[in-house]
């Protein structure tokens, strides 16, 4: 089948998607944007977290025919050209970033909650990042960098 979707602002016509075909798959091998990280395959962990019409969703456990005529934002797509977004900044400045494999869902998450919640408490923080799992950090740094691009966008 042939998909054609909204990604970043552009429109993609992706050909030869099989019907069980993820989201996940076609962003990361069809159209070459890595950021998205395939982990679990079961929407347990949130690396693979994108906007879908505007909505967080784990692009795993989409299938990529639901994404057709539809709006796809990537973490890639939360920067500005060669600017990173204040809270990708925020993510790199705080130490958040070990190994990257849960950064991209993370900075989505967070991207999505400052957008609903422009000065979060910790535990609304702590709520939003809950799907996000991280073997590395510790959480601590990541919630850092959540309170640091609070903070600056408050201040902007």
């Amino acid at each position: 089948m042939r998909i054609t979707t909204t990604v970043n602002g552009t429109e993609h016509e992706v050909d030869d998607v099989w019907a069980g075909e993820s989201l996940l798959y076609v962003l990361r091998e069809r159209l070459g944007l890595p950021g998205s990280k395939n982990a679990c395959e079961q929407g347990e962990c949130g690396s693979c977290t994108v906007y879908l019409d505007g909505e967080p969703v784990c692009s795993c456990l989409v299938a990529a025919g639901q994404a057709i005529g539809r709006e796809v934002t990537t973490v890639e797509g939360l920067a500005e050209g060669d600017r990173l977004h204040p809270v990708q900044v925020a993510f790199v400045e705080a130490g958040a970033v070990q190994c990257g494999f849960c950064t991209p869902g993370l900075v989505v998450a967070a991207h999505d909650l400052l957008a609903r919640v422009p000065v979060p408490s910790d535990l609304e923080i702590r709520e939003a990042l809950a799907g996000n799992l991280c073997r590395c950090t510790g959480y601590e740094k990541i919630l850092d960098a959540v309170r640091l691009a609070a903070q600056r966008q408050a201040q902007a």
